[in-house]
Parts: C-alpha cells; structure tokens; sequence
C-alpha cells in the first residue's frame, strides 16, 4: 500500500527502521590507518561532452543518458531534457578549502547544458544540493522538483516560488500532456549544517510516452518499497542507482553493488546505471571497487548495465555499454 512519507511535526522518518553508526573513534581510525586507494593517484581527464550534440533537440521517441558525475545526470527523453542532482562545485562540503574533492572537472560548463525542461532533487546533502549551481540554474527559468522541505532551500537562494514543486512520496505531478514525475520512496537521511532530516528525501520515476526511468538518489536497501514502484510504475528503460560510497557503519542508508542490484531486479529495471560513485572520496573502499564489484555481480546473473565515461551520452535502447574510463 503507498504510503506518505512520516513527518513528527519536527523530523521526517524513515518507513524502516533505520541507523547510521556514529562511532567516530572507529571511523577515524579506519581513515587513518586503511590502505584503500580511495582516490586516484593520477590525475583524470580532462573529459568533455558533446556540447553541440546536447544542445540539438531531443527526438520523441529517445531515450538517452549522460553522466556528468557522482549523481548528476542528464536524461534525454521522449522529447524532453531533464537533469539530476546538479553538483559543479569543487567540493562536497559547505567550505571551499575543506571537505571531499572532485576526482574530475565537470566534463561541461553550466553555461554549456542545453535548455532544459526540469531539474530534480533527491534531497538536500551537500554532494548532491550545490548552492552555487541551482543559483544559476535558476537563472533560466528552469522549473525545480523537490522533496517536501528542500524547497526552502531554493527559496532562501533566490530561487523564485513560481519554479520549484515540492513532493510528497507517491505525489505526481504532470509536465506537459506527454510527461509525468513522481517522488518515490528511499531510505536515507537529510541535513546540512546541524540541522538532520528536517526535509525529505526520494527517489524519483520519470515517465514518457515511450520509456520510463527510474532516479533513485540515495537510498539504504528497501526491496519492499522498490518491487512496489516497480509495480506501479515500471518496468523501468532506465535505472540509475547508487553503488559507492557504501560501508557496514551505514549499511542502512547506502546500498553499494549488490543491494544496487536487487533494487534493479525489483524495480523491474532492463538497463541500470551506476551512480554515486567515482567523483568523491566518501567512505573507505577504494574508488574503482564499485564499479568492479558491479559488473563482476552483473554478469554473473545477466544484468545490463551502461557505464559511460563522465560527459559521454549513451543510447540506452542500444544495450550494454562499458567504457572502462577509470582503467
């Protein structure tokens, strides 16, 4: 049965029970003395995409994908442009001279994207919520599409009200008479500052009139909810999926490969690509381990996936695609 998110009055729940280990001594340890290449040890790219190709329209029945970084997207499809989670900056982090660094540049400019007819926002962390980026996007006009809360955000930026629509789970919402977004559950957390899970979180279905993509932000394993979207919703062309950052001390908020997998299989998904993963150093296992670990675990059991390099658009109807980019 769909059910709303829960809300006390002060924090937004998880549907689960749901824990992340705070145990600082341990974490910092393990950060200290791990022996993980949990960054490159030379530099990557530059990478560039095809600017003049994006900027072409986008053909009715098409579904493409490009992958911009960590969970940054840009959808083409069935005639309209959508992008996710917009991060440029150079760090994760409210500072700029401390926090997770980018791996990469992104591989274009924000002057560089083509018009765009929607953003989306899985929620409000800081590699995934970039100030300076929704500033500018907002800039053109684009209509936001948010979780319940993360519109304040957006508003205390600039961001006029007239632009940004705040969803509840299972909350639909029309764009056109062709195109369709709905926020869907995930299992996660929120919070910037001090401040914890006083907005939402979700995942998000994009539906067109030919193919239909699935954008699940962050999210712990949550098989139930997923097969239940899946069910409503799917099956999914597309799914993009979380697989890095993930560790034992938060196993209930970051799937990694193998939960990334079955949330796939559940959500009734043909093709899955991996985000989260390659941009940022965020947890302890090394930087290529899940993307590895992903396709060893996808071609044991069938599963198509696409890995572009950063900036690279794929056709997601022309099937398994790896670009081997970090080798």
């Amino acid at each position: 049965m769909k059910t709303a998110s829960q809300f006390t009055g002060k924090k937004y729940l998880n549907s689960l029970p749901t824990s992340m280990s705070m145990d600082y001594g341990r974490m910092l340890r393990r950060w200290l003395r791990g022996t993980e290449e949990r960054e490159p040890k030379t530099a990557l790219g530059p990478f560039r995409a095809d600017v003049a190709a994006l900027a072409e329209p986008v053909p009715a029945s098409a579904l493409r994908v490009t992958w911009l970084g960590h969970s940054s997207t840009l959808i083409e499809l069935d005639g309209k442009r959508f992008l996710t989670d917009p991060v440029w900056r150079l760090r994760a982090s409210p500072l700029s001279m401390a926090g997770p660094k980018r791996f990469f540049a992104p591989p274009l400019e924000l002057s560089e994207l083509p018009q765009l007819d929607a953003v989306i926002l899985s929620h409000d962390h800081y590699d995934h919520l970039d100030k300076d980026a929704i500033r500018w996007l907002s800039r053109t006009g684009v209509p936001f599409f948010c979780p319940l809360g993360v519109g304040g955000h957006l508003r205390r930026w600039g961001v006029p009200a007239t632009q940004i629509t705040e969803l509840d789970w299972w909350q639909q919402v029309n764009l056109g008479t062709t195109h369709m977004l709905v926020a869907t559950p995930a299992r996660h957390f929120s919070g910037r500052g001090l401040t914890r899970d006083t907005t939402l979180w979700a995942s998000w279905c994009v539906l067109g009139p030919e193919h239909r993509v699935f954008f699940g932000g962050d999210s712990g394993p949550y098989e139930a909810a997923f097969r239940e979207i899946g069910q409503a919703y799917g099956p999914f062309d597309l799914t993009m999926l979380e697989v890095g950052a993930y560790d034992e001390l938060w196993a209930d908020i970051h799937m990694g490969p193998a939960h990334a997998l079955a949330a796939h299989r559940a959500l009734q998904g043909n093709t899955l690509l991996p985000l989260h993963w390659g941009t940022f150093n965020l947890a302890f296992h090394g930087w290529t381990e899940p993307v590895e670990q992903l396709l060893k675990l996808a071609a044991a059991h069938g599963d198509t996936l696409v890995v572009p390099r950063p900036g690279q658009r794929v056709e997601v109807t022309a099937g398994a695609y790896n670009s081997q980019w970090w080798r």
